[in-house]
């Protein structure tokens, strides 16, 4: 028989980035926090997946790949707060909706991954397959599965075929093969200061030895990941000046939409980050964290001011590209200082816990 369920009261917000806005739906859902629900910010600090990679191709559109997260945050966070995890792939479109479809039966919000091109909802002719959505319901009547997504406030009803697509996309950065995680949280948290001071670590080795899972497969000759990318980026934006306008143009376009729109929270992912380190900070009252969040709040302004350079309106292209490079030539040292505030931040908490 045909089958209609919805999992109610779902406490869905708007987020900044699609993997911290579910997994701070997630928490909430399954009652966890220190003093209440936590913020996306704090739930994104705590995923400890703070990194950076840069890539230069012509076979990209745009021909460049920016991301300041890693590739493990999604199964991090919730291994890190004493949860487990099963990363579900497969090639089989109806093992895959089995796999959505027993969680949603027995209650559980199902996090997957879907190709933002393919979700009718959102609009958009650029494909990326990463991009987390938790699907709450379904009605088979209908065809519709019922999903959350952190660009819309309201519960969308995607069609079984439009989502089958989604997640069977073979798209940049990574084939979806209806990627499911199926989490078991735990019943209480860690202490909040333990879980800080690893995640902490983890960023700033994220960045200052890069070595883990990354979202996309970075040629050593084309692109760099960690310090190194902020150190490339600010490098390659000076070789611009030689590039046709429309290949400028499209540049700093996509440059600017990397660093504040694609789903980063701004800042590059450094913003939620400064967010999550004050709310650290307030919990514990670290001294160092609290140091840490104003150095994180100025590493995100830093690459906001470089993405608003890319697309100053009634600004000559040239002189825009010239801005640019004044601002991006500051990255690499915002960067720096990042991982050095990262790494007291983590030491002070470990200290204080002992």
């Amino acid at each position: 028989m045909p089958h209609k369920t919805l999992i109610e009261g779902y406490p869905h917000q708007i987020g900044g980035h699609c993997g911290s806005g579910a997994m701070r739906d997630l928490l909430h859902w399954h009652g966890l926090g220190w003093d209440g629900p936590p913020s996306e910010g704090l739930t994104f600090t705590l995923g400890g997946a703070l990194g950076l990679s840069y890539l230069r191709s012509n076979a990209l559109v745009p021909p460049l790949y920016l991301v300041g997260r890693g590739a493990d945050f999604e199964v991090d966070l919730p291994r890190r707060l004493g949860g487990q995890v099963e990363v579900l792939t497969t090639d089989d479109p109806e093992e895959g909706w089995s796999w959505v479809r027993d969680e949603i039966d027995s209650g559980r919000p199902s996090l997957v991954w879907g190709d933002i091109a393919e979700l009718p909802y959102l609009r958009v002719q650029m494909k990326m397959s990463r991009h987390d959505i938790v699907v709450i319901g379904y009605d088979e009547d209908a065809g519709v599965a019922f999903v959350v997504d952190n660009d819309r406030a309201e519960v969308q009803e995607v069609p079984f075929d439009s989502l089958a697509r989604a997640r069977s996309s073979t798209s940049f950065p990574q084939p979806t093969r209806h990627c499911t995680y199926r989490i078991t949280w735990p019943s209480d948290l860690p202490v909040i200061g333990d879980a800080a001071a690893a995640a902490f670590r983890q960023s700033a080795d994220n960045l200052r030895q890069p070595s883990g899972a990354r979202i996309a497969d970075i040629p050593a000759s084309s692109g760099a990941e960690g310090l190194a990318a902020a150190a490339a980026l600010a490098a390659d934006v000076h070789t611009w000046a030689d590039l046709p306008d429309d290949e400028l143009e499209i540049l700093l376009f996509g440059l600017g939409a990397f660093i504040e729109k694609a789903g980063t929270g701004g800042g590059l992912f450094r913003r939620l980050l400064a967010e999550g380190c004050a709310e650290v900070a307030r919990l514990t009252g670290d001294l160092a964290t609290e140091g840490l969040a104003q150095v994180a709040d100025r590493c995100a302004q830093a690459w906001t001011e470089t993405a608003r350079a890319c697309i100053q309106r009634d600004v000559d292209m040239r002189a825009r590209l010239n801005a640019v490079v004044l601002s991006a030539g500051r990255l690499p040292g915002a960067e720096r200082d990042l991982v050095e505030a990262l790494e007291v931040a983590s030491s002070s908490l470990v200290t204080e816990d002992r």
